[in-house]
């Protein structure tokens, strides 16, 4: 299961937080992964981090984004600054129990979050 928290309102150039929980599965054995669904348009994967840690970006959040988790904790983040308009959507956090691999998709996923709005405007 995972439960994202932390979206929400935030003004061009502001930050905001995500924080996904997850239980069930071996959150150390997975690739977490972060997607997002802009209003009447497709999905589109944004960010994940493998099984041995290393983080991949979509090229339109590079360098405002960063993805982390804590083991420990059964969390993953996804710190976003320098927010813009383009990034209003809702945001989904997603597990698939594999140790490697890109997937875009619900379907290619193991588990798939409710999501949280992120609305960015002033």
């Amino acid at each position: 299961q995972l439960v994202e928290s932390g979206g929400g309102l935030v003004q061009p150039g502001g930050s905001l937080r995500l924080s996904c929980a997850a239980s069930g599965f071996t959150l150390s054995w997975s690739v977490m992964g972060w997607v997002r669904q802009a209003p009447g348009k497709g999905l589109e994967w944004v960010s994940d981090i493998v099984s041995g840690g290393t983080t991949r970006y979509a090229d339109s959040v590079k360098g405002r984004f960063t993805i982390s988790r804590d083991i420990a904790k059964r969390t993953v983040a996804l710190q976003m600054n320098r927010l813009n308009a383009e990034d209003t959507a809702v945001y989904y956090c997603a597990a698939k129990s594999t140790t490697f691999g890109h997937f875009v998709f619900r379907n290619e996923y193991d588990y798939w979050g409710q999501g949280t709005q992120v609305t960015v405007s002033s």
